[in-house]
């Protein structure tokens, strides 16, 4: 297990633990972290698991993939740091990450 705190959009950091290969949306919503809201259950067709990753945490995770990149251009909070948490899949050295949920989630 990966343990990775999602800062809640109320700003209260919420830690879990994540098995590895699922993704950061399981991961949120398996354990009720508020804010994720996961419409289209991980099909990358809602933007509603949209959480940040920053700064060192961002060498953690993979690129987008065309079908990310395509979903977020339309996203009003978009931006370098904005990723789908259904298409981050969760890897053993991601322990300690922590990700910021959108609080524009809808």
């Amino acid at each position: 297990m990966v343990s990775i705190t999602f800062i809640e959009p109320s700003g209260t950091p919420r830690t879990v633990e994540a098995t590895p290969g699922t993704s950061l949306m399981e991961a949120a919503t398996t354990n009720s972290v508020a804010g994720i809201i996961a419409e289209c259950g991980g099909n990358c067709a809602c933007g509603t698991c949209r959480v940040f990753i920053s700064g060192a945490a961002k060498a953690l995770v993979a690129e987008p993939g065309d079908m990310e990149a395509a979903m977020l251009e339309f996203l009003d909070d978009a931006g370098a740091d904005l990723r789908l948490s259904c298409q981050v899949e969760v890897t053993e050295a991601m322990e300690g990450l922590e990700v910021t949920v959108s609080p524009e989630q809808r």
